[in-house]
Order: C-alpha cells, then sequence, then structure tokens
C-alpha cells in the first residue's frame, strides 16, 4: 500500500502548504465588513432601483455594424495568413519542380554541345594529319 507521503500530486495541482488551525468561523457579513469596511453597507433589495432590473438592450445597427466590422477585419488576417503560407508553399514547390527540369535540359544541352565540340576537333585533327 501507499503511504500519503509516496503520492505526489502533479505540479498543476494546487495542494495545501500550511495547517491552520484554532480559528473561529466568521459570518460572511463580517468577510464584507473586513474587505471594505469604506463601502457602505447594501440596501435591502426592495429599495434597488428599477435599472438593474431592466433587459439588456438591444444593439443597434451601428452597433451591429462596427462588431461586423470587427468581425471582417479578424477574418482577413487569418484568411491572409493562411494564404500566405499556401502560396509560399505551393510557389516553393513549383519553383523546385522547375529547377529540376531546367537542370535535366540543361545537361542534355551541354552533352550535346560537348559531343559536338569533340566530334569536330577530331574531325579537324584527322583531316590535317591525313596524308597529301
Amino acid at each position: 500500500m501507499d503511504s500519503p507521503q509516496a503520492k505526489v500530486p502533479p505540479r498543476y495541482v494546487p495542494t495545501l502548504t500550511e495547517v491552520v488551525t484554532g480559528l473561529e468561523p466568521v459570518a460572511p457579513e463580517a468577510w464584507v465588513a473586513q474587505a471594505a469596511p469604506e463601502l457602505p453597507a447594501a440596501a435591502p433589495l426592495e429599495a434597488a432601483p428599477a435599472v438593474l432590473f431592466e433587459a439588456p438592450a438591444v444593439p443597434t445597427a451601428a452597433d451591429m455594424a462596427v462588431v461586423e466590422e470587427q468581425l471582417v477585419q479578424r477574418l482577413l488576417q487569418r484568411v491572409e495568413l493562411a494564404l500566405d503560407q499556401r502560396l509560399q508553399a505551393c510557389i516553393a514547390q513549383v519553383v523546385q519542380e522547375q529547377t529540376r527540369s531546367i537542370t535535366l535540359r540543361l545537361q542534355e544541352e551541354l552533352e550535346s554541345v560537348v559531343r559536338q565540340t569533340v566530334h569536330d576537333a577530331v574531325a579537324q585533327e584527322l583531316e590535317q594529319s591525313a596524308p597529301r
């Protein structure tokens, strides 16, 4: 069996580091008085103004336009970022494919030029060294 001291909770789990004894229970009203002694006592619920209980205001067309504009701006930023990343990847792939294609074609052309040059040089040498 594991002892209570053998189990160590993960770091993100809060643990009690100090045992407090001998405290007397305190009423919630005393908490408020201790936390904010300069605040006046709360008025009874019946005396609360009716404004506190009104329904929330319905957004106006101007409010909706502002929210819509903010939403459009955020969406455009996300689309721009995603499009930029995808375009970079696509362009890199096309450039790599074109580079391979050009490299193969250049190799073929270079081989053809070297063959023709060597052929011409050999032909000229044979022509010059032939008996007359």
